[in-house]
């Protein structure tokens, strides 16, 4: 079969799932219901923040003032169905819109359906960060540029979306020993990382790359790694009408908006996420999503950590590594700056 017939097919059925994926969300928003509606008042030259969350009070104050210092001038937010408080406190945020529902989180595509429906709405023009409240963006030169800095260079290089590798982070010691408090960086106490101990390879379908490894492969999958977490995610999309998250922000449609990378040999501008899961509030967190089984493979990952937490395990090893800053991730080939010096 030639090669152009077989890219033709392929763009025809991505365009189709694109479709399918779009007109999911348009249905799904039926479920949302509006609880502080402030986007009447986003600037139309406004750096947007999604999120969807639940029973994540403890970690929203910090959350919320990283991403304001880092210039994320309004947060859209879908809460599911939270009962610890966090739904009131963003009700009380001024640059915080906020939507409720009580729907399923699988039945939604663990929430994509929500986002896509809310990036469709909201986001078009914009620059948004899609990340999960224990998700924290670091890119190169974040400790001195704002986040506008870099989506200028990005506006300015033609470049539509921007990689970040999701790094776990861990404690030494049990994940219980450090009670974490509201307010407080996480990285006081989720300071240590994997250096190495990654596989990639490229997914030929969507053309992104799919990384794994790290802590909770060898922690929870050591004897099925391949199963392990993903760990590439895209999360900060200039977003249109017509994009569409596909899995978690792993990758989206059009397929192009994937091809982050260089593969010639060079290099391209990317950050990181730095993953702080594993703080003490996970052990009661994990419980309760494994309860729920709301999560991706009928929460096989939360059935993993259920298991191995009974052990209280100590993710650190002689090979870890303290988190210094951008220059470190970089130096380790983890980040990169690419032509954005």
């Amino acid at each position: 079969m030639p090669k152009w017939w077989t890219r033709y097919r392929r763009r025809i059925k991505l365009r189709a799932k694109r479709q399918y994926l779009l007109a999911r969300a348009i249905r799904r928003r039926r479920v949302l219901t509006p609880v502080m509606d402030r986007t009447s008042g986003i600037a139309p030259d406004a750096i947007l923040g999604f999120v969807v969350q639940r029973n994540e009070a403890v970690r929203l104050p910090w959350f919320l003032d990283y991403y304001r210092k880092l210039g994320v001038d309004h947060f859209l937010f879908v809460d599911n169905d939270s009962d610890d408080g966090s739904r009131e406190f963003l009700t009380r945020q001024p640059d915080v819109s906020l939507w409720t529902t009580s729907a399923s989180y699988k039945d939604a595509r663990f929430g994509l359906d929500w986002l896509n429906w809310l990036l469709l709405r909201h986001g078009a023009g914009h620059w948004c960060l899609t990340v999960d409240p224990d998700e924290i963006l670091v890119y190169p030169h974040s400790d001195v540029r704002p986040l506008r800095a870099l989506t200028d260079w990005l506006d300015s290089s033609a470049i539509r979306s921007f990689p970040a590798m999701l790094l776990d982070m861990y404690p030494r010691g049990a994940v219980t020993d450090q009670p974490y408090s509201p307010g407080q960086n996480p990285l006081e106490i989720a300071s240590w990382f994997d250096p190495a101990n990654y596989m990639i390879r490229k997914n030929g379908e969507f053309g992104n790359l799919w990384i794994q490894g790290g802590p909770r492969a060898r922690a929870f999958f050591a004897d099925e790694p391949e199963k392990s977490p993903a760990l590439n995610k895209i999360p900060l999309v200039r977003w249109s009408r017509h994009y569409a998250y596909v899995s978690s922000t792993h990758m989206l449609l059009p397929r192009s908006l994937n091809l982050v990378y260089d593969e010639s040999g060079g290099e391209r501008a990317s950050g990181i996420l730095l993953h702080t899961k594993f703080l003490s509030t996970f052990v009661e967190k994990s419980a309760e999503e494994l309860d729920r089984g709301q999560h991706y493979a009928d929460s096989r990952e939360y059935r993993a950590y259920h298991a191995a937490l009974q052990d209280q395990p100590d993710f650190w090893c002689p090979e870890s590594a303290r988190y210094e800053g951008w220059r470190q991730l970089e130096h380790l080939g983890l980040i990169s700056r690419g032509n954005w010096a």
